[in-house]
């Protein structure tokens, strides 16, 4: 059983990117106040949280009446995290991201950043292989880590600095990127 939520663990923190997320919070939050950003973390969180659980139970249900399969979803939500990873990886440290509205912990925090295709996929693909209680636990743990990294957002900003963020958010993208391609080959054969 504990290698279950291990298996579901695993993919779902590295899909999810709690530290890769921080970064992102920081550099949106610029110039926010603690009291705002506690309230756009938490807005992030349960938006994220609310759209991953509503795929875990009823993904395979709206997948049916749209006449869609897990494995079309795959391939789909595969080349988009591909996309999504590689622009990440290409995209230069020197532009710096525009500063958005009070509400970014809906969006784009919430979806498609916490609750996006790569988690949605993850969650999906796991709920089959793994079983849904396991994949549950692995995403409330992940949630939980989440709340926690945006908590101590500032602390973890000044102790890994903005370069140590920017290289751990890559690392991350490249095991995204890697974990794309695994979802497209599987999807393709299944």
């Amino acid at each position: 059983m504990f290698e279950h939520f291990i298996q579901a663990f695993i993919p779902l923190f590295v899909a999810i990117d709690p530290i890769g997320l921080v970064a992102i919070f920081l550099a949106l939050g610029r110039g926010t106040s603690l009291v705002m950003r506690r309230k756009i973390a938490r807005q992030a969180t349960l938006t994220g949280g609310g759209v991953a659980l509503l795929f875990l139970f009823l993904g395979q249900s709206m997948f049916t009446a749209l006449g869609i399969t897990v494995s079309d979803f795959q391939i789909a939500g595969g080349l988009i995290l591909f996309i999504l990873a590689s622009q990440d990886l290409i995209h230069s440290a020197v532009e710096e991201p525009a500063p958005l509205v009070e509400g970014f912990g809906v969006v784009p925090l919430g979806m498609p950043l916490i609750a996006g295709p790569a988690s949605i996929t993850t969650l999906l693909l796991l709920a089959n292989t793994v079983g849904v209680w396991q994949t549950l636990a692995a995403l409330v743990v992940n949630l939980v880590l989440l709340v926690l990294a945006f908590v101590f957002s500032d602390w973890l900003g000044r102790k890994i600095g903005p370069t140590g963020l920017r290289a751990i958010s890559k690392i991350i993208s490249m095991l995204l990127a890697a974990i794309a391609i695994n979802m497209i080959r599987r999807g393709w054969s299944g």
